[in-house]
This record gives structure tokens, C-alpha cells and sequence, in this order.
């Protein structure tokens, strides 16, 4: 009967705190790259429904492109997610280990997220240059890639640093 009293007055274990704070690290990793989606595509979607509006008031077919350029700054947020998982599956045995979780799904979070941001100001200039001229929509796309590529990097090179840490 002791032992039972004991156990329900016990404080939380530090494993249940540990875990609280890897989980925490996590959804800063979706939650920071989300906000920077959500910039980027409002700069890009703005620029696009500006875009279209000349298009309309000079008769002329609005192109469908813009959608494209428009939504590109999403990806990023499923970059987020995927480092969200990874984080979460992490091994809160090892006393302490929750701070290299949280620093790494801040960090990585907001360098997604700062990507996001400026590939949607890419895609602002784009969806304003190909509406004018109708040309040069490989080209803006291939200048807009390279932007996501840095969250690529940033997502590929977190979850080997995170995959150090499960063995």
C-alpha cells in the first residue's frame, strides 16, 4: 500500500520531461518552417494575383504558370514534417540529449523556414517578369530550385546529424 501512495504522489520522471522537450523540438522543426512557407507563398500569391490583374486589364490570357510560382514555397513545410518525424523518434535515454534535439529542430527550422521566405520573393519577381513577356519560365524555375535547394541541404544534413545521435 506504501508503494502505491509513493507512486501516485511521484513527480513526473525525467524521461516524460525529456520526452516533452524532444517533442517540443519537433514541431519547432514544422512549425518554423511553416511560418516561412506561409511568408513565401503570401509574397508569391500576392504577386501572382497582381499579375493577373494587369493580364486582365490589358486583355490579355492570364497565365497559369503563376499557380506554380505561387505554391513552390510549400515544399518547405514538408521538410519541416519530415524533420518533425525524425526528431520524434529520438532516444530520450541518454540524460540531457533533449538540448541537442531542440537546438537542432530550431535551427533547422528556422533555416527551412528563412529559404521559404526568400524563394517566395523569387517567385513575387517571377510571376511579374513571366506575365509581362510569357518567356523565360524554365529559366525562373530553375533560379527558384536552387533556393529549395538550400532546404534540402539544411533537412538532408540535420537528419545525419540526427542519425548520429540513435546509435
Amino acid at each position: 500500500m506504501t508503494e502505491l501512495i509513493t507512486l501516485a504522489t511521484a513527480t513526473p520522471t525525467a524521461g516524460l520531461t525529456d520526452k516533452v522537450l524532444v517533442f517540443s523540438a519537433a514541431f519547432c522543426a514544422i512549425a518554423l518552417a511553416a511560418v516561412g512557407s506561409a511568408w513565401g507563398t503570401g509574397a508569391a500569391a500576392s504577386s501572382a494575383i497582381g499579375a493577373w490583374k494587369k493580364c486582365y486589364a490589358q486583355n490579355k490570357p492570364a497565365p497559369f504558370q503563376l499557380m506554380i510560382f505561387a505554391g513552390c514555397p510549400l515544399s518547405q513545410t514538408i521538410y519541416g514534417m519530415i524533420l518533425m518525424f525524425s526528431i520524434m523518434g529520438a532516444d530520450v535515454t541518454k540524460p540531457g540529449i533533449w538540448f541537442f534535439y531542440m537546438v537542432t529542430g530550431v535551427l533547422s527550422g528556422i533555416a527551412v523556414g528563412i529559404s521559404a521566405i526568400w524563394q517566395g520573393r523569387a517567385c513575387a519577381a517571377a510571376c511579374d517578369a513571366f506575365s509581362e513577356t510569357g518567356k523565360g519560365f524554365a529559366n525562373q524555375m530553375v533560379v527558384i530550385c536552387i533556393i529549395e535547394t538550400v532546404a534540402i541541404f539544411v533537412m538532408a544534413f540535420s537528419m545525419v546529424l540526427l542519425s548520429s545521435f540513435a546509435k
